[in-house]
């Protein structure tokens, strides 16, 4: 009779264990899985392209076909070793008051920008060992936004609006 009792307590310890089980796998649970995803489309798109030489990077930002008209800012960053000097030869780039460089008109589908010069100075004339350093060219764009006179303006101030609500500002 004492083993019958010590199987049958036992029996009810493993169910009361079991019956609390699924609520405790669920507190240790650390992940999710989720599939599916949306396409978000933005109007068009835009790359650069670098080239160096002579100390000197030539900057192009070209839009591809079919994208919708933007304005156009470039900055680059180096080592204070290093400082950068801009330019380019159409007086196509004018300097901010931030630190980019502003491309002076729109920037159609399918179009180019003129080369923006970035001269890295301070480079010795007669360089002992090789130099390692990084110049990072950052590029931004904006579409291309009407005044009521159907004056055409940037803003830069504008942002893109994600999570609840979602969509373009």
């Amino acid at each position: 009779m004492k083993r019958a009792s010590k199987a049958i307590a036992l029996l009810c310890a493993v169910l009361v264990a079991a019956a609390s089980l699924p609520s405790a796998l669920a507190y240790f649970t650390t992940y999710t899985r989720a599939q599916g995803g949306a396409v978000l489309h933005l109007g068009g798109s835009t790359h650069i392209t670098e080239e160096f030489s002579n100390w000197t990077k030539r900057v192009v930002i070209t839009s591809e076909a079919g994208s919708q008209p933007v304005y156009v800012r470039a900055r680059a960053f180096s080592g204070s070793q290093y400082p950068l000097t801009y330019s380019d030869e159409g007086g196509s780039w004018s300097a901010g008051d931030d630190g980019y460089y502003y491309y002076n008109q729109i920037l159609n589908g399918g179009a180019s920008t003129p080369e923006l010069l970035i001269h890295i100075d301070g480079v010795p004339e007669k360089v002992a060992e090789e130099l390692q350093f990084q110049v990072v060219v950052v590029y931004e764009t904006t579409p291309v936004r009407y005044h009521e006179n159907g004056e055409p303006y940037a803003d830069w101030a504008q942002a893109l609006k994600t999570g609840e609500g979602g969509g373009e500002q």
